[in-house]
């Protein structure tokens, strides 16, 4: 059992490593490496030998491993990002960067996304260091630079150019999964993650006729790209169930005493309630536009005009994906991959999701633990080129009315100094038997 040292040191490390400003603005506008040597300086105090990693100079990764008492057992990948959106202060009630701890809460960006976790983390190796505690697998601990970029100074690069570090490694766990999500009528359910879509992040390109304003234009790039994007963003997009999800409907069926009817999936989630979106956004591929851009004066038709999308997919459709979107963008619109990530599935029946189940059950027995697949991704996908099959687990025990889902890259990110007591007696339990 975690130790008071070990809940004290969660908040502190927490509050720290938010006042650390770890911004990344794309573009490779970020400076990770004062928060990784932070971690490394905890890592090193409770005996590990964490090494430090760069592709790009100030975009730091560290990586450590603690050995196991079974070294017949595969190894287990725990990681988290040091990186953090950005935040506007002046939309803030309190500093962004500021780490305070105000009324049994944490404030600030990546309080919840997701250097809480990296807390966690720290915390509950420190405590095992103290206490003489080893797990039963070897743990290779990663904290990732750029996850909220395009992960190519951060996991992308540690897969690539060290996958020795992550020798043995056959699965991971990282954001974002055992968190308390309350349906409204007194039920505690517990998300685990056991899969992520796909991110398909993608260009639309028109090309047309320049001309003048007022002129007569069957070639207009602007129209051309407004209708493609209007094609796409009204496409209804078909129902496709994975495992991931099938498992998740018949629990949450099963929960709420409802028949897991998989043949009417549209009705069910109507009869879920406020459950039903743990599981909504992952049962079919989705395209959202979400930039334009053309033109460079009002009487001026321009030549070129070009779109943004945010598109997801599900494990296994991303041929289906593509050929859709041929369809939708027709014969005068291009279309290109802007940034492309692998779509993921974690089996629910394994051993490791076992004790995940029962490592929240101990700490919360009112609770009701269920399987469910990310709408978005995370470092797994990277990790996954290393064979690395991943989860999503970050327990936090949160109080009814906070919205969890809000707090990733939203106005005043906070966390419960409770739920973070929690996440390290849950993260110990798990690791330790995991």
């Amino acid at each position: 059992m975690a130790d008071r040292q070990a809940l004290d040191e969660v908040v502190r490390f927490t509050s720290d490593l938010i006042r650390i400003d770890t911004t990344n603005r794309g573009g490779g506008d970020c400076r990770e490496r004062p928060a990784a040597e932070y971690a490394a300086e905890r890592l090193a105090e409770a005996g590990l030998e964490p090494v430090l990693l760069e592709r790009t100079p100030g975009r730091t990764n560290v990586v450590a491993r603690l050995e196991g008492t079974d070294p017949s057992a595969d190894a287990l990948l725990v990681h988290g990002h040091l990186d953090v959106v950005p935040a506007e202060a002046a939309d803030w009630s309190v500093p962004p960067f500021s780490g305070e701890v105000r009324d049994g809460v944490v404030w600030g960006r990546g309080a919840v996304d997701m250097k809480n976790m990296d807390a966690m983390i720290l915390a509950v190796v420190r405590h095992w260091a103290r206490s003489g505690t080893r797990p039963r697998r070897d743990l290779v601990i990663a904290f990732t630079a750029d996850e909220e970029a395009s992960a190519e100074d951060g996991s992308g690069f540690l897969a690539d150019r060290h996958a020795d570090l992550f020798e043995g490694c056959t699965e991971g766990v990282s954001e974002s999964g055992a968190f308390t999500f309350h349906d409204g009528d007194g039920r505690q359910i517990y998300p685990i993650a056991a899969g992520e879509r796909g991110t398909g992040w993608l260009k639309l390109t028109a090309r047309g006729r320049a001309g003048h304003g007022s002129k007569v234009n069957h070639s207009n790039a602007v129209t051309r790209l407004a209708a493609a994007v209007t094609r796409i963003g009204a496409h209804e997009w078909p129902l496709r169930l994975t495992p991931t999800v099938r498992a998740a409907l018949t629990e949450l069926a099963a929960l709420y005493g409802l028949e897991a009817d998989l043949d009417d999936v549209d009705g069910l989630l109507k009869k879920l309630g406020p459950a039903a979106t743990l599981v909504e956004a992952t049962v079919r591929n989705s395209t959202n536009p979400t930039m334009l851009s053309a033109g460079y004066k009002i009487n001026v038709i321009p030549g070129e005009a070009v779109a943004h999308v945010d598109g997801r997919y599900l494990p296994g459709t991303e041929d289906e994906f593509r050929a859709t979107l041929d369809e939708l963008t027709g014969p005068d619109v291009d279309w290109e991959f802007h940034h492309r990530t692998v779509a993921l599935q974690a089996p629910v029946d394994s051993p490791t999701f076992a004790r995940m189940r029962a490592a929240v059950e101990e700490f919360a027995p009112e609770g009701h633990v269920v399987p469910y697949c990310m709408s978005g991704g995370t470092d797994a996908k990277q990790f996954s080129r290393l064979g690395i099959t991943g989860y999503g687990f970050t327990p936090l025990k949160l109080p009814e009315g906070y919205d969890y889902q809000a707090m990733f890259h939203g106005v005043d990110e906070r966390v419960p100094v409770e739920a973070l007591h929690f996440g390290v007696r849950v993260l110990d339990r798990f690791l330790r038997t995991a």
